[in-house]
């Protein structure tokens, strides 16, 4: 089966597990409970091979009585994450009268960083609708069907999963006749800006151990960082490559979160992806990157960010908007002017952007700054 075929093979059936919900739930819920969903199975997929070793050591770290106990868990797990329920997601399904106890009681057995990504997702209002409506045990049963819809890391790589959330946002989004675009860049207009970024940067083809920092501060569900350390590492195997982000929305913000999670073992890059908004509460703001790739929002409203954005104006060029304001409708020329803020100081070290826009702000599609 071609790449192509795969992912939409996989989109078509998580599509299709939506229509358990038709009667129960407003379309615009679909989205929110299916996702939640393929982030659970995913990562307890991840856990699968390690979760006899994690619930063994748990065991003998309390009979020595060792509080701090979450670095030796995910050394035992083999992530920066684990979980220490007795349960697993297929156990789950063993005592269907229970299930939604159980579930909670499994979610709460996961370590801190994802029981995080499961507040953002509000997991626990799925559990109970899904419950009231009758279907908790129908869509988990559904997802536990692997033959049909295989959601392990060995199964599909990060980078493809991360293919599979995008194209299934902008399915939702199209349903609702929302912007389909919104949470998706196609990954053949990714690839082609960042070659054209990278190839600015000699040093990274010298095959030497260099280290790179790549921020993404509209990251969405992770693609474009995710496939930029990709086509990074492909270039020069010795590169390390630390990502960087930020998301306003908590679903997508959980999805690239969860990611990360799964992608690096250490977990620093999901540390690194931060939740709010860029404009008005800007996380990174002691950090400078070398690249900068991003899709931001066409038309984005941000009256939201108004007081915030104009006290950070009234700094000039001291701050990240001395430039000037655009219209309250479009707020495209304040992100442009966000990444060029957040470039490096050119004395010290070079500093690339690549930018996908319409021609608000900036005549043309594609902008490279360096």
């Amino acid at each position: 089966m071609n790449e192509p075929a795969k992912f939409n093979n996989v989109v078509s059936i998580l599509w299709a597990i939506a229509d358990l919900l038709n009667g129960a739930f407003k379309k615009s819920e679909f989205q929110k409970i299916i996702l939640r969903f393929a982030v659970l199975r995913r990562l307890d997929y991840a856990l699968e091979q390690t979760k006899a070793k994690v619930l063994e050591t748990e065991h003998t770290l309390k009979e020595k009585g060792l509080e701090n106990r979450h670095g030796q868990l995910c050394r035992a797990a083999g992530y920066a994450f684990y979980n220490t329920s007795k349960f697993n997601y297929e156990s789950l399904l063993h005592d269907a009268a229970n299930l939604a106890l159980n579930l909670r009681q499994y979610v709460m057995g996961f370590s801190p960083n994802v029981r995080e990504i499961f507040a953002a997702f509000n997991f626990d209002d799925a559990i109970r609708d899904l419950e009231r409506a009758g279907l908790l045990y129908l869509l988990m049963e559904r997802f536990n069907e692997k033959s049909k819809v295989d959601l392990r890391p060995a199964a599909m790589s990060n980078h493809e999963m991360g293919y599979v959330f995008e194209h299934l946002l902008r399915k939702f989004n199209e349903a609702l006749n929302q912007n389909p675009g919104e949470h998706f860049t196609p990954r053949e207009v990714i690839r082609l800006m960042v070659d054209l970024v990278l190839m600015f940067d000699t040093d990274l083809a010298s095959g030497e151990v260099v280290a790179r920092t790549v921020n993404d501060c509209c990251c969405g569900t992770g693609g474009m960082l995710t496939l930029t350390k990709d086509r990074i590492q492909q270039i020069n195997p010795q590169a390390k490559v630390f990502l960087y982000g930020q998301e306003l929305n908590p679903q997508t913000w959980a999805i690239a979160r969860s990611d990360m999670l799964i992608l690096e073992p250490e977990g620093k890059d999901a540390e690194n992806i931060k939740l709010g908004s860029t404009l008005s509460n800007d996380q990174l703001a002691d950090k400078r990157f070398d690249f900068q790739f991003v899709n931001p929002p066409y038309g984005y409203e941000w009256s939201k960010d108004f007081d915030a954005v104009t006290a950070d104006a009234e700094r000039g060029f001291e701050g990240r908007f001395g430039a000037g304001l655009p219209l309250k409708s479009d707020g495209q020329m304040l992100f442009l002017q966000h990444f060029i803020a957040r470039m490096n100081d050119q004395a010290e070290s070079q500093s690339y952007i690549g930018i996908i826009m319409n021609g608000s702000p900036a005549s043309g599609d594609c902008i490279i700054l360096n």
